[in-house]
């Protein structure tokens, strides 16, 4: 008997012990999963991009006609073709197979129909003629059976002593590169296609048009090239320009100094604040002037009129705006500081913008009388860019009045609730608001719009709520609204002046569809008539020709292949052009990402996002859910059009399910309510939104676990991902922020002040000052519970990195433990670390949300692609 109590006492206790333990601790933790490691790399941006090439045609508009050609690649190569709206033609730009064959018998070097190293094409005499290059090694020969000399000269004997020098030095590379000294070095050697005949010719002693140098702003005739020295504005003419491509540091060069006034930091040269802007624009030589006032580098941004007699300049004063420092740490020898001008929100000194205009042939600077409002911002009105200016390689900005006598600019407050459109009298600087803009929160504004010979405007406003264009006279005198809705018109693609139709784009006005989904339309804008032209739930990417008569769309879709056609001004499909081909795509398992919409916190706001699955999803299983954020409000990072390449497509492989999804705050594509929602509330305004959508997708999908949340992004996203992390810190357990502004109050002033708000208020003696203050993610630091990886670039000068070192010293102060990453060199896109970042994001959510990754000291992922690339 006493034996029997015994045994049963001992199987007591024994049930006792057993259960104490899942008393205290819960229930069990799942079972840790093997991340997919394998199925991820293999859909690594690098790889994706050898299974699908072109996916959107872009139109190569002819000066002469209405034709234009454009070239699409597939697994089966590249081609180039030719498109006749008017005959409703599409034809091979050439035979592949007849030019591979040509090609090798000039150059002496085989190619085949799929490989034709063509590039840079250009038309000649009147479209009849295609100039290309294709890059051969220096040292190749080619024939010379089919040759067109196009520079017939006798050679002085400097010329030939020169020609003989070049020849000794291209033996001594080649030396070289046999001894593997240095990398082999190509030469560019140039050809010429006569479309009618299909005959290629090489062009012997053919010098193109030189690229234009990096210091030079080049008129839109051509003949004056405005450049920087130390800091004042010098111009040469086009014979001097002529001779400094030949030779930039040639003292006999005639410069002509415009500007006497520029000093430091109140310069007209452009800002060159970094180690390799400076060494990139420091010619090799230094001619007798450089030990007085520096070399040529680029202006500050130059604005031409469009005939070429005078330009503008707006240069700001920033002498006493604070300073700012990073150090690189793998600059050689030595570590160096590098130091520049950042206005950090709510300071008192902040840069003082100014315009002056310069008269070419007086040389006499007309400052602009611009004063209206303390720290205001100033930007020229500029045309938009045409396919006749492409073709005239017009790349400068040129001013939209066509009369030089008159410019437009716009005036904006430090608050950015007031902006002026203003008209400048270009000879006596003499300015006038033509048009104003007010608003309780930020405005903002597209490119303004001459049309009727400059005697009407077409201006884009949110005055209503919503973004749309209205008419004014020259004067200022608004003649009507030509858009009007629920909607918001996104871009002006064309204006005909004849029939006095307005094409432009626009979001949200189809009923039933994502409202970011953007279509082509016309309107009339005296009647208002308007008019959808691209059709399909999808997003439209137009293309139109100078004179409005055809567009170029490219439709797609985060879950559909993209396709491409050739549309008239009616919006009459004149033919299909091309289907982006991702057969390789889908057979080795791709699976098109899923479109969603939810609700908003509110319950009320609609908000759209993009699933992204693993390709062996199992829906009996269970997946860790990972939001990738971006609060806008320029944008929400929800990816609408077909992106295969996208990091996200890779991280879910590991066993994840992936989200975007935006937020009240977010994309500017939506109503001014939407867009604004964050105003005063720039650090939490978006978190319960993601919140929310995560736990609607857990309970529409049995496969969402919304017990293992992770979160990250960068920049925005990576201030966002930890606010999450703080905010929220029992549903969000793990983040990754990279290059996080964690701190707005040291952050620029311009998206801080602008997106977050800035009191301008005047004190008792009539001195405006400006108040700020601002939520930061180091104030909520003790909140943090679950498993943070801080990343940031050590020279980030965009971010600084103190936003992410002084959230560290917060979180030391409350006792966590968290992880971090410095990358050394790096900026704020981490350049070349890019891959590097994706796979310690990738380990890190891994380990904390399945609860295993790769141990091993080598990133055997990245390892294996720099083995193939060698």
């Amino acid at each position: 008997m006493k034996l029997q109590v015994r045994l049963l006492l001992t199987i007591l206790v024994l049930l006792f012990a057993a259960a104490a333990p899942r008393a205290q601790q819960g229930p069990a933790a799942p079972a840790a999963v093997v991340p997919n490691y394998e199925l991820a790399s293999r859909w690594a941006s690098s790889k994706v991009g050898k299974m699908v090439f072109s996916t959107g045609v872009s139109p190569q508009w002819l000066e002469h006609s209405d034709r234009f050609w454009y070239e699409f690649e597939t697994p089966a190569g590249k081609r180039w073709w030719m498109v006749d709206p008017v005959k409703r033609t599409r034809v091979p730009l050439w035979d592949n197979a007849k030019m591979a064959a040509q090609l090798t018998t000039i150059l002496r070097t085989p190619y085949d129909a799929q490989h034709l190293p063509i590039s840079a094409i250009k038309f000649f005499d009147k479209d009849t003629v295609i100039r290309f290059a294709v890059d051969l090694p220096k040292e190749a020969t080619v024939s010379t059976d089919s040759v067109l000399d196009m520079k017939m000269e006798v050679k002085t004997e400097e010329q030939l002593r020169q020609e003989r020098e070049q020849q000794q030095e291209q033996q001594q590379d080649q030396q070289q590169e046999r001894q593997g000294a240095r990398p082999a070095e190509t030469k560019k050697h140039w050809l010429q296609y006569d479309l009618a005949t299909g005959k290629v010719v090489l062009l012997q002693n053919y010098e193109p048009e030189k690229e234009k140098a990096r210091w030079a702003a080049v008129s839109p005739d051509k003949q004056t090239i405005v450049f920087a020295r130390g800091h004042n504005l010098y111009m040469m003419d086009a014979a001097e320009y002529a001779k400094a491509q030949k030779e930039a540091d040639d003292p006999a060069l005639v410069e002509t100094q415009l500007t006497t006034d520029g000093l430091e930091d109140y310069s007209y040269a452009r800002d060159l604040r970094t180690e390799e802007d400076r060494r990139r624009f420091r010619p090799g030589k230094k001619d007798e002037r450089d030990t007085k006032i520096g070399p040529r580098v680029p202006a500050i941004t130059v604005y031409w009129s469009q005939d070429s007699k005078k330009f503008a300049v707006s240069r700001n004063d920033a002498r006493k705006v604070g300073d700012l420092w990073v150090i690189n740490a793998l600059a050689n020898p030595r570590p160096t500081l590098e130091t520049y001008k950042y206005g950090m929100p709510g300071e008192a000194n902040q840069p003082q913008a100014e315009l002056a205009i310069i008269d070419i042939g007086s040389r006499q600077l007309t400052p602009a009388k611009t004063a209206a409002f303390v720290d205001q911002q100033l930007s020229v009105v500029t045309a938009p860019m045409t396919s006749e200016r492409r073709a005239r390689e017009e790349t400068e900005p040129q001013w939209v009045a066509s009369d030089a006598g008159k410019l437009y600019f716009t005036r904006t407050s430090r608050d950015l609730k007031r902006i002026d459109i203003v008209e400048l009298d270009t000879a006596t600087g003499e300015s006038k608001p033509i048009i104003q803009e007010r608003s309780n929160t930020y405005v903002e504004i597209q490119p303004l719009r001459l049309v009727n010979a400059g005697k009407e405007l077409i201006h884009w406003s949110e005055r209503d709520g919503w973004g749309h264009y209205y008419l004014y006279a020259a004067d200022g005198t608004l003649k009507r609204q030509i858009t009007s809705g629920e909607f918001v018109c996104t871009g002006i693609e064309g204006f005909d002046d004849k029939t006095r139709t307005l094409y432009f784009t626009a979001a949200g006005r189809e009923p039933g569809q994502d409202p970011y989904y953007e279509h082509l339309y016309r309107v009339n804008v005296d009647t208002g008539d308007l008019k959808l032209l691209t059709q399909g739930e999808v997003t439209h990417n137009a293309a139109m020709n100078d004179k409005a008569a055809y567009y170029v769309s490219t439709s797609s879709r985060v879950d559909r292949a993209p396709e491409a056609a050739l549309f008239d001004a009616a919006g009459t499909k004149v033919m299909d052009l091309e289907k982006a081909d991702v057969s390789a795509l889908v057979e080795s398992g791709f699976k098109f990402p899923e479109p969603f919409k939810v609700k908003a916190d509110d319950g009320i706001t609609d908000l759209y996002g993009v699933m992204y699955k693993p390709f062996d999803f199992d829906p009996a299983k269970q997946y860790p859910v990972i939001a990738f954020v971006y609060p806008g409000p320029q944008t929400e990072s929800v990816t609408k059009a077909f992106s295969p390449r996208s990091q996200n497509v890779a991280l879910a492989q590991l066993g994840f399910i992936v989200i975007e999804v935006g937020n009240r705050g977010g994309n500017p594509s939506r109503s001014k309510w939407y867009h604004n929602y964050g105003y005063g509330n720039l650090r939490d305004y978006g978190l319960a939104d993601k919140k929310a959508a995560i736990e609607q997708l857990a309970r529409r999908h049995s496969f969402v676990d919304a017990g293992r949340v992770g979160i990250y992004g960068h920049s925005g996203g990576g201030f966002m991902s930890t606010a999450a992390m703080l905010v929220y810190p029992d549903f969000f357990k793990v983040a990754v922020s990279s290059a996080g502004n964690h701190e707005n109050n040291i952050y620029n002033r311009w998206w801080s002040e602008k997106h977050h708000g800035v009191k301008e208020s005047e004190d008792k003696d009539g001195k405006i000052k400006f108040e700020y203050d601002i939520a930061r993610n180091s104030q909520i630091a003790k909140n943090l519970k679950g498993r943070l990886l801080l990343i940031h670039g050590d020279i980030d000068n965009n971010v600084h990195p103190a936003n992410t070192l002084r959230l560290v010293d917060a979180l030391i102060k409350a006792n966590k433990r968290f992880d971090m990453l410095i990358v050394p060199g790096k900026r704020h896109g981490f350049a070349d670390a890019g891959d590097y970042v994706f796979w310690v994001r990738a380990d890190y959510f891994a380990r904390h949300l399945l609860g295993s990754a790769a141990d091993s000291v080598d990133i055997l992922e990245l390892n294996r692609e720099r083995e193939i690339k060698r």
